[in-house]
């Protein structure tokens, strides 16, 4: 069974100088940049997941298609720059996306998700009707929020449903 981490709307908008910028934003990125190398390690699958407003919806208050903003990150995308970009507009990043089918075309059976936001789009994909099939995994020292309080309250929310294991734990273990 392979195994794959999603890196879930690590975009500049969630950054310093960007629209909406996160708690901790930075500390994330660091993390992330260390569970793609602990992924490169171990041989599992990267997927950079993209988040991309809806035009037809009006303009949306960032990740605007076509603005630096909704770009991911250059470090992201410079630690792996061979893996898939999957675009996706709703919190859960299977929702009319071609996430399954890439991970069925892969061989994909286990999920480590990581990203921004956590008490939406990370909670979203880790309990998508989807997602039910994998083994999934959030790794909560690579996902971050609008505030701490915010943070720790979605993942004590999904908690119950999905492991939380670090990433040096569930990565570095392999």
């Amino acid at each position: 069974m392979k195994k794959a981490i999603l890196l879930i709307d690590l975009q500049m908008d969630y950054f310093p100088g960007g629209l909406f910028p996160l708690w901790n934003a930075d500390p994330c990125l660091d993390a992330v940049k260390h569970a793609i190398d602990l992924a490169k390690q171990r041989e599992v699958e990267i997927i950079h997941i993209q988040h991309i407003a809806n035009p037809e919806a009006g303009i949306a208050p960032f990740f605007n298609k076509g603005t630096d903003g909704a770009a991911i990150h250059p470090d992201v995308l410079a630690a792996a720059p061979e893996a898939p970009v999957v675009i996706k507009e709703y919190a859960d990043s299977f929702h009319e996306t071609g996430l399954e089918q890439l991970l069925t075309d892969l061989g994909v059976g286990e999920l480590f998700i990581c990203g921004m936001m956590t008490q939406n789009c990370v909670t979203h994909t880790a309990i998508s009707k989807a997602a039910e099939k994998y083994k999934v995994t959030i790794l909560p020292d690579c996902c971050t929020s609008v505030s701490e309080p915010i943070h720790l309250i979605g993942l004590h929310a999904v908690s119950t449903r999905v492991p939380l294991i670090p990433a040096d734990q569930a990565l570095g273990s392999q």
